[in-house]
């Protein structure tokens, strides 16, 4: 995207948040992969919205492209396979296992194996490596600042961090500036107009 380009999408956003369109806005930032909203990646794994957190990950980097993104992700579909495990809800458990997790057999086959035999156990705290998991808010927040320590690592991430400050006000007078051209063209229009009625008179 070029340097023209980036500022028209850094403008649309910024009018986006100021008229408070946050989806839009959101939807937007994942699509140009231009700025990256943390806050928005905060909420969204406070709340245990897996999907949406993947989705709009995404838009920005996938599993395999370093092995700050493979963490990340993995981060995520674990908490969302525990929590699966802390329902005693073992059908999705395993959906997620085989469809979520299985990817990182690759890089850690014993690890997967490992979070593999948690569905054998009756409380999954008793595994040695889990018997600090607390409530399911707790857990969230450390997998949070996880995630948040590998983004800041993560170069895919460098210079879409901040918001650089922008002033809006372009993009508010547009479409005045528009209705300026229309006018400009209205008169030109008329001219010409007189102009050939004198050469026919």
């Amino acid at each position: 995207m070029s340097s023209i380009s980036n500022d028209c999408v850094l403008l649309i956003l910024k009018y986006l948040q100021e008229e408070n369109l946050v989806e839009t806005a959101h939807a937007l930032e994942r699509q140009s992969g231009i700025f990256f909203n943390m806050n928005y990646v905060e909420e969204l794994v406070m709340n245990g919205e897996w999907e949406e957190t993947e989705t709009y990950l995404s838009g920005f980097t996938e599993v395999e492209d370093n092995q700050f993104s493979t963490k990340m992700f993995f981060e995520i579909r674990k908490q969302k396979y525990l929590e699966a495990l802390d329902r005693n809800d073992r059908n999705k458990a395993v959906e997620i296992l085989k469809s979520d997790l299985k990817i990182f057999s690759r890089f850690n086959n014993d690890l997967y194996r490992e979070m593999a035999l948690l569905i054998t156990l009756e409380d999954f705290r008793k595994h040695k490596s889990l018997r600090k998991y607390g409530d399911t808010v707790s857990a969230r927040a450390s997998i949070l600042r996880e995630i948040k320590k590998a983004i800041r690592s993560n170069p895919v991430f460098d210079g879409k961090l901040e918001f650089p400050a922008i002033d809006t006000a372009a993009l508010r007078n547009l479409p005045s500036q528009e209705e300026e051209e229309e006018e400009e063209k209205d008169k030109e229009k008329e001219k010409e107009e007189e102009e050939e009625e004198k050469k026919e008179a």
